[in-house]
């Protein structure tokens, strides 16, 4: 029986990778620094900025300024993408939620954004409400893919890896799953392809949410529904 639904929150309940690649775009520019390949830029999607900026800087940035990165990240995510956020959800998603709430599922999001970040994200797009937990990469020691923001979750809703479904795009979300324990939903609408997905040890995985609604339903009746490959 699955009593608890986790989602990643980028490129699987809302479609912010393109604003993402904005955001960073104008951190590089307001630091005076080449624009960055958007591939490079959504290949760091689903992991902590700390970790994301380290990679992307030229040279072997300082901590100082993987920091002023990050601020003027989260300055320009608030002015680029929230005001859009609730354009940006992903078809089936407001009433996916309500329905699984009503069914007595309990909601989580497990992310790599900062969690002030993804409270504004989740706030902006009206689907906080929604959620029991939010748990956000500082307020762990290891974020995804490791496993301690899922069991941060489960340990808050006072559930068992058995009991859960992970719900992500990236290959981070599948394994930090497996690694707790958890069964995972793929969705292929995000930013990693199916391929990575189904390499990563996906359990199902889902091309629309509609898809991952069923996937969770048959996990619930306790017999897996059809894979999606």
């Amino acid at each position: 029986m699955t009593a608890v639904a986790v989602f990643d929150l980028d490129g699987t309940l809302i479609d912010t990778p393109r604003g993402i690649v904005a955001t960073f775009t104008a951190v590089f520019d307001s630091m005076g620094l080449e624009w960055p390949d958007p591939a490079a830029v959504r290949a760091t999607i689903g992991i902590p900025l700390e970790r994301a900026f380290g990679q992307l800087l030229p040279d072997e940035p300082e901590d100082a300024q993987i920091d002023e990165a990050i601020r003027r990240h989260q300055r320009y995510f608030a002015e680029l993408v929230l005001p859009r956020a609730g354009q940006l959800l992903f078809p089936g998603v407001v009433a996916g939620l309500a329905a699984l709430r009503a069914q007595g599922v309990g909601l989580a999001v497990a992310t790599s954004k900062f969690h002030a970040g993804a409270d504004a994200l989740l706030t902006a797009a009206g689907l906080r409400a929604e959620f029991d937990v939010v748990i956000g990469a500082d307020q762990v020691t290891h974020p995804k893919p490791h496993p301690q923001t899922g069991l941060a979750v489960l340990s808050a809703l006072r559930a068992v890896p058995e009991e859960a479904v992970m719900v992500g795009d990236t290959t981070h979300d599948l394994l930090m799953a497996k690694a707790c324990g958890m069964r995972s939903i793929a969705v292929t609408y995000g930013v990693h392809g199916a391929r990575q997905l189904r390499a990563a040890g996906a359990t199902w995985l889902a091309d629309t949410f509609d898809d991952v609604l069923a996937h969770l339903a048959a996990a619930r009746r306790g017999r897996p529904a059809a894979p999606a490959w």
